[in-house]
């Protein structure tokens, strides 16, 4: 069985992760969630909310491609979780450019760390390769439609954050 990790903050999900999350299904047999604790970033959403927004996301992926996506909380190194989740891939969605040379470093660390963990990059699809959840939550902040950056249960959960 191949397993996958696709590692991020999710804060929050947005049409960009689940377009990844759902191409990424179509590469492993089990992909694994894992969302970053991460506390220099500040999240909005609380681990707690960030999980429970992916799952649901998450929910009708696994209707539709009858996978297996697991969602896993972690904090330490990103290889260290691969191999916690033992995955053998790791999934990376990139937009731009400077995604890649960010990106770019990162897969050297990690083949350097471990190198029998190989890194898969996918381009966001066309019409979400400007979504940043950063953006999302400034645009929510401000008052701004966000439905076509995140599905309706996002943005709902948005809304009420930031009224």
């Amino acid at each position: 069985m191949r397993t996958g990790l696709y590692p991020g903050t999710f804060d929050p999900i947005t049409l960009g992760h689940a377009d990844i999350i759902q191409r990424a299904m179509a590469l492993v047999d089990k992909l694994v969630i894992g969302v970053a604790i991460n506390r220099d970033k500040a999240p909005l959403f609380s681990l707690e909310e960030r999980v429970a927004m992916v799952e649901a996301e998450c929910a009708p992926i696994i209707a539709k491609t009858g996978g297996s996506i697991v969602v896993h909380p972690f904090e330490n190194l990103l290889i260290d979780c691969a191999r916690d989740v033992g995955a053998t891939v790791i999934v990376r969605g990139l937009r731009a450019v400077a995604d890649f040379e960010y990106e770019f470093q990162m897969v050297g660390m990690n083949r350097a760390m471990d190198a029998s963990i190989e890194t898969v990059f996918m381009m966001a699809d066309a019409r979400r390769q400007a979504i940043a959840s950063k953006l999302v939550k400034e645009i929510a902040r401000l008052g701004g439609d966000v439905s076509k950056f995140v599905t309706p249960a996002v943005k709902d959960a948005l809304l009420a954050r930031f009224s």
